[in-house]
């Protein structure tokens, strides 16, 4: 589904959710779309119900629907298209169609910082253990990465954030900056460009991303910029 504005849906997404008999996914994504749904049968659920949606799909493939499963940004990016191919694998076939993620979303809202290599780290501890997370923290931080976080704070996840800005500041400079934007291409979006030592004092919850720039990463006429290296 992209980010969530209608002109980030891709062509290939458009065509295959109104050709699709049967559309499956998460409540909140599915209101972003429900103008597109008139006339399918529409499976919603809640969170934490990713396996539950991917075998309803799979059974409703089985029974010769044409189904849709849908994920917001890319679907192959903490999305519903790795949990699909799992259960549907040898029932029945799976094309995964990708879309805008965050991370690029925010990027263009931001400038460009994304230029050089980076990486995408999740601060979500309900898949994957918390030492795990601290590490790849660490190896990016070691390795001079741009740094992309995704689900950095919750209502009942706070401190997280605070342990990945800790563990990047012994690797870099504290005015490294720092975008910060929420609804990245999806409605009320914001923006605020501040800095490593003071990225903790603005608003950051599960629909914010947060790009940490590395060490030559600059802010140039309000922009976000990762040189490549080129000479100019």
């Amino acid at each position: 589904m992209g980010p969530g504005n209608r002109e980030f849906l891709s062509p290939a997404a458009l065509e295959s959710i109104q050709k699709a008999d049967v559309v499956v996914g998460y409540k909140s994504y599915l209101v972003l779309i429900e103008d597109l749904l008139v006339g399918k049968k529409v499976i919603g659920s809640g969170m934490r119900k990713e396996i539950d949606r991917a075998k309803i799909a799979v059974e409703e493939a089985r029974a010769g629907k044409n189904v849709v499963v849908v994920s917001s940004g890319d679907p192959g990016v903490y999305g519903m298209a790795g949990i699909t191919l799992e259960i549907a694998a040898g029932v029945v076939p799976v094309e995964v169609i990708p879309g805008v993620t965050a991370a690029t979303a925010a990027a263009a809202v931001l400038g460009a910082p994304l230029m050089h290599d980076f990486a995408v780290i999740s601060l979500s501890d309900l898949l994957t253990p918390w030492s795990k997370i601290i590490s790849r923290l660490e190896a990016a931080g070691l390795g001079d990465f741009v740094v992309v976080l995704y689900n950095p704070r919750s209502k009942g996840r706070t401190k997280q954030i605070e342990t990945a800005r800790e563990i990047l500041m012994w690797h870099r400079d504290p005015e490294t900056p720092v975008g910060i934007v929420r609804c990245a291409q999806r409605g009320e979006e914001k923006q605020v460009i501040t800095n490593l030592r003071d990225m903790l004092k603005e608003d950051i919850d599960m629909l914010t991303t947060v790009i940490i720039g590395n060490s030559q990463t600059r802010v140039e006429n309000g922009k976000i910029i990762t040189p490549r290296g080129y000479a100019v």
